[in-house]
Order: structure tokens, then C-alpha cells, then sequence
């Protein structure tokens, strides 16, 4: 935890996690006595699954993970996230002398993410989300944000107008790819959102869900050893048809 995320902060929700009722971290990131527990469960489970690709056992492996992890920053809760499941992953990866993309199909931009990484050259974070002018998180996820020191170039975004459907979305995903191929990675991390659904609550996007199992395909199709960590998705019939569509192309 402590390579990713700031120790202090560590130690802060370890110290206050609550025993009895509830903590609010930020206006929609609240604790009760089970958050903690849940939230090392999905490290847990996102540092077994890379382990099991990087030895071999798996060419790729799905964490069924809640809460989700991408709004975590290295010293900051939010967007219902403690622990960044995906930025774990990568620093396990990265540790292991392997060189990382961690890509975000997310509906809202994996901001913690990009701040984990934002000033290092040795992890490649790539998101593609509804544009923050006028949805969550807002103040990251412009186009121009490219990395800074170290990681400058080593951050792409590519915001899309809300409403985007499969084309639109297939096409910056296209872009994310050469992205990630050009970068040489060997490993990938990918942050599967589910939101970006056209009948998600959230609304932001128009993927369909044929749209979902070519964007499985089209990652899939790229080859590389891939832990795929659950971020968004809210309660809809189709959320477990969308899900189905991405991991059967990995199938």
C-alpha cells in the first residue's frame, strides 16, 4: 500500500477507521466499520490476480471488486474510493521489472490514478471518460494534461462529449491503443468501467453493449497480460450483459 499510496495517509484511515456508526472522508466517500475490510479485500484480490498473470498461471484475470479504486489518490479518498486497486497493481508490475499501461474505460476519469502517476516515467496512464467541463471529477481529465518532471507524455486523456456512442468511443480507443503499443508496454492494467453504458443511471455516454465486447476485443486483441479491475458501473438489467460482453473477448 505504502508504494502507492503516502504512508501518512495510510496510517490516517487505518487510525480512523471507525469501531461503531460512520467517518465521511470526502461529500461522497463515507466509512463504516466494514469500508476497510472491503477495500483490502479488493487490494487483496487485484495483487493475487497480478501475481497469477505475471507467473504464468493467467493470460488475464478479472477482480469483482468493490469499493473501486480510481478516484483514490496517493493522500486522498474519493468518489467512493479508499485504495487504488489499479495503481497497486501497476506498482506490483512495475516492482517486477515490467512496464505498465494501466488504461481506463471508466465513464469518469480515474483521477487518482493520474495523480499517482502524474510525475513518473515508468507507469503509462491512459483514460478515456466523459469530459469533466461539466461532469465528475470536474478538475481533471482535460486533454492537455500530459504528465509533468519525469512523466511528461506518460498521461493521455481522451475526453469524449457526453452522449458518445460506439464510434466515438471505438475511435479514442483506437488512439489509446497505438498509445500504449508505442509505449512498449509489456503489462497492462485495465480499469473496466461499466458507466459509460447508454442505459447507465449516470447517462454520460451511449456505449452499447455490443460497443462493450468490442472494446474487449480490440484490448484483448492486443496481446499483452492483463489484470482487468472493476471501477464504475451502476445498477441497471444490462450491467451484467455488459460485463459478460468485455470479458468474453478475453475468453
Amino acid at each position: 500500500l505504502k508504494r502507492v499510496h503516502r504512508p501518512e495517509y495510510v496510517d490516517l484511515i487505518f487510525e480512523h477507521a471507525p469501531t461503531q456508526g460512520y467517518a465521511q472522508l470526502d461529500p461522497d466517500t463515507a466509512m463504516n466499520p466494514y469500508s476497510m475490510n472491503a477495500a483490502l479485500r479488493g487490494v487483496g484480490a487485484a495483487i493475487a490476480a497480478t501475481d497469477a498473470v505475471m507467473a504464468g498461471e493467467l493470460q488475464n484475470a478479472f477482480c469483482a471488486v468493490r469499493p473501486p479504486g480510481h478516484h483514490a489518490f496517493a493522500e486522498l479518498a474519493g468518489g467512493f474510493c479508499y485504495l487504488n486497486n489499479s495503481g497497486i497493481a501497476a506498482q506490483r508490475l512495475t516492482d517486477a521489472g515490467r512496464r505498465v499501461a494501466i488504461l481506463d474505460v471508466d465513464l469518469h476519469h480515474g483521477n487518482g490514478t493520474q495523480g499517482m502517476f502524474y510525475d513518473r516515467g515508468d507507469v503509462l496512464t491512459v483514460s478515456i471518460h466523459a469530459d469533466p467541463e461539466r461532469f465528475y471529477p470536474f478538475f481533471w481529465g482535460y486533454a492537455d494534461e500530459y504528465g509533468a518532471g519525469e512523466g511528461m507524455v506518460a498521461n493521455l486523456n481522451l475526453p469524449l462529449p457526453r452522449g458518445t456512442a460506439d464510434e466515438g468511443f471505438m475511435a479514442a480507443l483506437g488512439t489509446a491503443l497505438e498509445k500504449i503499443d508505442s509505449w512498449g508496454a509489456d503489462s497492462l492494467v485495465l480499469a473496466l468501467g461499466l458507466d459509460a453504458f447508454e442505459g447507465d443511471p449516470f447517462a454520460g455516454l451511449g456505449v452499447s453493449t455490443n460497443g462493450f465486447a468490442r472494446i474487449g476485443r480490440a484490448v484483448a486483441d492486443m496481446g499483452l497480460p492483463t489484470t482487468i479491475i472493476q471501477e464504475g458501473g451502476y445498477l441497471c438489467p444490462e450491467l451484467g450483459r455488459n460485463l459478460a460482453a468485455v470479458l468474453g473477448a478475453f475468453a
